[in-house]
């Protein structure tokens, strides 16, 4: 912070985007994947650091932030915007502001279960959260190749699955058909509840670009409508948006950004 400040000559604000969030109780960090954070006071130890106020919420949070202001959603009104990477999260933003909830938890939607579970998707896997069959342990990455390898006996990186169905590996595209079915699944559960514009996708399972033309496809079945006109679309600021939609917290009165530098907790 302070090299970049000297290089600018000037003072920046700071904004951060960090895994979990802040316990509205204790004002301790909570429910993050990257566990070491859990029930440390981030926020007072960075504004004791940096010597100055510092605005920190969600990454899921920042990146869809970043993504309904100037991102592949800008423009519309209701944004759900997905992390499918190590974990599952989201971010709600409303006329560009994000929401936060009564009980800043608002957009959580990977600790919820797993809707509709078939055969093929028991027995319930258990969750770090203390829960079983929560969406994250089956949508995200480490989830997709470990659904791999107990079915086929291979262990593949998510990538890898992707570019083997691609060029027609069957037991990859099985891996895929399954996981698009899933995510079909739960997306249709928060249409249900939200119906946002737009629905964008980050994190690294982002980049399997069959999902924006398999899953809407999928999800009709699940949706209580006849016309469903929600739009998945893929990031446009891809591993700059969180920190992007951090730099946003520090918005001014009259809703234009101010000068920040960007930090993003991992």
């Amino acid at each position: 912070m302070r090299d970049a400040e000297s290089e600018v000559g000037a003072l920046g604000s700071v904004g951060v985007g960090t895994p979990g969030a802040r316990s509205l109780r204790t004002g301790l960090m909570r429910n993050c994947n990257s566990t070491c954070l859990n029930g440390r006071d981030l926020q007072v130890d960075l504004e004791r650091t940096l010597e100055r106020s510092v605005r920190i919420t969600n990454d899921a949070n920042c990146f869809a932030l970043a993504e309904a202001v100037d991102g592949a959603s800008a423009g519309a009104s209701v944004v759900f915007g997905v992390i499918l990477g190590t974990g599952v999260g989201a971010g709600i933003v409303v006329d560009r502001r994000v929401l936060t909830g009564a009980n800043a938890i608002a957009g959580e939607w990977g600790h919820n279960p797993l809707p509709l579970p078939r055969e093929d998707d028991l027995p319930l896997p258990a969750c770090y959260c203390g829960r079983a069959g929560c969406i994250e342990t089956y949508l995200c990455g480490p989830a997709l190749e470990a659904d791999h390898a107990r079915r086929h006996g291979l262990r593949l990186a998510a990538r890898d699955i992707a570019e083997h169905a691609e060029a027609g590996d069957a037991a990859c595209e099985e891996t895929l058909v399954r996981y698009e079915e899933r995510l079909a699944r739960s997306l249709a559960g928060v249409i249900n509840i939200l119906d946002p514009d737009v629905i964008v996708l980050g994190g690294g399972l982002s980049n399997i670009r069959r999902l924006y033309r398999n899953v809407p496809r999928l999800w009709a079945a699940h949706v209580f409508s006849d016309d469903v006109r929600t739009r998945l679309v893929p990031p446009r600021h891809g591993d700059s948006a969180g920190v992007r939609g951090a730099a946003w917290l520090w918005n001014d009165d009259e809703g234009g950004p101010r000068g920040s530098l960007l930090l993003e907790t991992r």
